[in-house]
């Protein structure tokens, strides 16, 4: 890909201009490139192997779903200012289910609180009483609130494991939006059972059901990509895979033993905790010997995505925080190389945003300055680099695509291939959009961050809202300027390069109508009465989901015929 960018430019142009992009496209490339080739190899293995699952997962065939449960595990669901009613029905549904399972001597609940408001936390404590005394005689309830809230989930975590970690084998985590069948949460630990070398096993997590146009536009695609992503990693990766804070088992011994968190310096050189945990914690328990692998195939695991673009945003810096972060810790002794790996990947992951920002204001840059688009690149080269940028830094949601589409089954699952052609085609066009927004906000963030500014730990807002076109302007003003700084400039200098340009402009100028209309509620309407962007859950509810009583999945029971595609 650098060769082909070094090929494309003209020699006409400077060579600052030159090795300034060669470097910024550097810089961008092994995210893209990593995601190619997951995903490349993950949709071969996919589509020309008997038993995927094995393939990449040898130690999946160890277990069987008739084994017996032998060990005590722990589930702890963590929570901070949420809805308490919207806590009990995903937690009472999965009781319900672990219950079934007839496991339930060996299994705990806890709930651990780190509430700071105080009418929430009265919430909590009625709500969870109550729940307790319920199931009092079938499965055990622990409620606890923290009142020091250091450490924010991580140290949420370690108090758990000082107080009850010496009484169990194994910890479930559930993050406040997760839910997972008792099914799925045994699955786990019968696989880590009749593995004792394994100290992490990540589930793959999809997305709920939602009304929320962005919701379901948003993990419709996300759905798609990380099927195949995740396979291809998990065959490469191997024994040292991701963790990802939630709907996981850990082995809990060396977990105590061996993943406590140190605290990094901030850009003061003042001692702070580490906000994205789960990454370290992965490395950290693969230096001490254990496994940290992941099964990559959906399997009754699932979790709420944000229902706006602003609180997408929210929840992606205090990643993009979090992640660099890693930074101290590339030098840690004693770590494998693919660990250093994840941590440098990770980096990479935020870091290539201001990188894209940058790239595409020097590229415009010297578009305009040059006396015709030729002597700044050439042209048949030029369509060449980016037709193959945007191949590969999509590929992870076209090959998910493409695995749909070779298989009957799959086309059944997401309501048939010209409903699910139109759905990938929206989505794509929404991604396309999305891109550069997440790029300039990652760009305006991780500038900050240089000067002292810090993300916290702040609650989600999960319910389906509207988004007030001020608050979308105030939010979005930077991004609306520099697209039409950006498009004027090509328009007065080079119009003919104007269509080329928009692919990465367009985003820019439409995000503040983009994040109004995905929000409104009429638009997650029409999307559900025409079954655009459906999940497999919309188009056949599992009963797994029904004491859930999803909104969006009383649509699905009840279909418009006259709308059937």
């Amino acid at each position: 890909m650098l060769g082909l960018m070094d090929a494309a430019l003209n020699p006409a142009v400077s060579a600052w201009g030159r090795y300034c992009l060669l470097f910024l496209f550097a810089v961008t490339l092994p995210w893209t490139v990593v995601g190619f080739w997951n995903s490349s190899i993950g949709f071969l293995i996919s589509l020309l192997t008997r038993d995927p699952l094995v393939t990449v997962l040898p130690i999946s065939a160890r277990a069987n779903i008739t084994d017996p449960i032998t060990s005590s595990t722990a589930v702890v669901l963590c929570i901070r200012n949420e809805t308490p009613t919207r806590l009990e029905r995903n937690l009472e549904a999965m009781m319900k289910s672990l219950a079934a399972t007839g496991f339930g001597q060996q299994l705990h609940i806890y709930v651990l609180s780190d509430t700071n408001d105080d009418v929430i936390a009265a919430q909590e404590q009625e709500c969870f009483a109550a729940m307790t005394a319920r199931w009092t005689t079938r499965l055990a309830l622990t409620y606890r609130r923290r009142t020091d809230n250091q450490g924010y989930k991580a140290g949420n975590i370690a108090d758990f494991c000082a107080r009850w970690g010496h009484l169990h084998d194994f910890v479930v985590t559930l993050d406040a939006d997760s839910f997972m069948t008792g099914r799925a949460i045994l699955r786990l630990v019968r696989i880590m059972q009749a593995n004792p070398t394994l100290g992490i096993l990540q589930g793959l997590v999809v997305g709920l059901p939602s009304t929320s146009g962005f919701t379901r536009l948003f993990q419709f695609g996300m759905r798609l990509g990380m099927r195949p992503y995740t396979m291809g990693s998990a065959w490469w990766q191997a024994d040292c895979g991701p963790y990802w804070g939630h709907n996981a088992a850990i082995r809990i011994k060396p977990f105590i033993e061996h993943c406590d968190l140190p605290r990094l310096p901030d850009h003061k050189g003042a001692p702070r905790h580490i906000l994205s945990h789960d990454q370290v914690e992965a490395v950290l328990m693969r230096r001490a010997g254990f496994e940290v692998r992941v099964i990559p195939q959906e399997d009754e695991s699932w979790e709420e995505n944000p229902p706006t673009l602003i609180e997408y945003i929210r929840r992606d810096l205090r990643w993009c925080e979090g992640n660099l972060q890693y930074l101290h810790l590339l030098t840690m002794p004693g770590l494998k190389f693919l660990s250093r790996y994840q941590l440098c990947i990770a980096i990479l992951m935020f870091l290539s945003s201001p990188a894209w920002i940058a790239l595409i204001l020097l590229a415009i840059l010297l578009l305009c300055l040059a006396p015709t688009a030729a002597a700044f690149m050439h042209h048949d080269l030029g369509v060449a680099l980016l037709t193959l940028t945007l191949l590969m830094w999509y590929l992870p949601k076209i090959a998910g695509a493409l695995e749909v589409m070779l298989r009957a089954d799959e086309r059944k699952r997401f309501g048939g291939g010209l409903r699910f052609a139109s759905s990938f085609t929206f989505e794509m066009i929404f991604s396309l959009l999305m891109t550069p927004i997440t790029w300039l906000n990652h760009t305006i963030f991780i500038t900050g961050l240089l000067f002292g500014k810090k993300s916290g730990w702040t609650g989600q807002a999960r319910d389906d809202h509207s988004v007030p076109v001020s608050i979308a302007l105030r939010q979005f003003w930077p991004h609306t300027l520099l697209g039409l700084f950006l498009t004027g400039a090509v328009w007065f200098t080079h119009p003919a390069n104007l269509p080329y340009a928009m692919i990465m402009l367009s985003g820019l100028l439409l995000s503040i109508p983009l994040t109004v209309m995905t929000s409104m509620p009429s638009f997650g309407r029409l999307l559900i009465r025409w079954q655009l962007v459906s999940l497999p859950e919309e188009i056949a509810p599992p009963t797994a989901l029904a004491p859930l009583d999803l909104e969006v999945l009383k649509h699905a029971r009840q279909p418009d015929k006259t709308k059937q595609i």
